[in-house]
């Protein structure tokens, strides 16, 4: 018999697996297909203050062994999210959630996180800082170590759940945002968010995204993600959850490996919307294959 259950910032999860935000919904639209119980627990569509359409379409490019996409962050805004869609979630979802928060200003993510942090359903704030800061002249919080720690500061001051800290891969070392973000107070980091990437039509000869460009994700930024994951885990002493190409319940472990505690799988539950469940299935089988009896003596393995 082995052990898959994790400690992930004081939340007991049955199992390292972690829906990531903005791939999954508010989890109720996939309880239709499976009971999402089996799950560790899910990050719930990135949430801000005020509602947002997103950006304009189109906002969704496919690439070889992944895609792009500029959603620009839609959702019901806050006040909707608490009074509408965690109420339904409840109703299929007997766990706690990942609350995933975004901003454009330090406040928004202070007004949104002292709100979040009230609901009891809510488990853990993961703070996107790979939003732009309109009072910076839009350069990405999570872009440099000031900008990362001063908002995982805010958010700590006014909220009693766990914080992890989502950093973007768009920087040139992100040890240095994961080492803020750990000084700042932050009880985890999340890594990686997409890479920056574009499509050209051949035919109108344009960009693809009406954006011009968008977020990379899927099977193929594996690598990048995992040796992010890698050189984090060296340099700070709280939780990673490891993001970015996870297809198969061989990536979990290889991502444990090097570092993270729990593992978000995203760009794959569009394609496959069972993919979560399938990979919590396949994860007893793959550990006994390699001889794992508890995840947890697998954290960091590689270094």
């Amino acid at each position: 018999m082995v052990n898959t259950k994790v400690n992930l910032c004081g939340l007991e999860l049955d199992n390292p697996i972690i829906p990531a935000s903005g791939t999954f919904g508010f989890g109720y639209e996939f309880a239709e297909l499976y009971d999402i119980n089996c799950l560790g627990t899910f990050s719930f569509k990135g949430t801000t203050l005020e509602p947002r359409f997103g950006n304009p379409t189109p906002r969704i490019a496919e690439c070889t062994s992944g895609m792009i996409n500029s959603v620009g962050l839609q959702n019901p805004g806050v006040h909707d999210v608490i009074a509408k869609e965690l109420p339904k979630l409840k109703e299929v979802f007997d766990k706690k959630v990942i609350a995933n928060v975004g901003g454009f200003s330090v406040e928004e993510y202070v007004e949104c996180c002292k709100l979040l942090d009230k609901e009891e359903q809510v488990g853990i704030l993961e703070i996107n800082i790979s939003c732009p800061n309109v009072h910076a002249g839009g350069t990405n919080f999570g872009t440099s170590p000031e900008g990362a720690k001063e908002v995982i500061k805010a958010v700590k001051a006014v909220t009693t759940k766990p914080v992890i800290a989502k950093l973007t891969p768009n920087v040139t070392d992100i040890t240095e945002i994961a080492v803020a973000c750990e000084e700042a107070g932050a009880d985890g980091i999340s890594l990686i968010n997409t890479l920056f990437g574009m499509r050209i039509d051949l035919k109108s000869k344009k960009p693809v995204i009406a954006n011009k460009m968008g977020g990379f994700s899927g099977p193929a930024i594996f690598p990048v993600a995992l040796r992010a994951v890698y050189q984090v885990y060296d340099k700070v002493k709280i939780p990673i959850i490891g993001i970015g190409g996870v297809t198969t319940a061989k990536d979990v472990i290889e991502m444990m490996l090097a570092g993270a505690t729990a593992v978000q799988v995203g760009a794959a539950n569009l394609v496959n919307p069972y993919a979560c469940r399938d990979i919590i299935n396949d994860l007893p089988m793959m550990m006994e294959k390699y001889n794992i009896k508890d995840l947890n003596e697998i954290i960091g393995g590689a270094h």
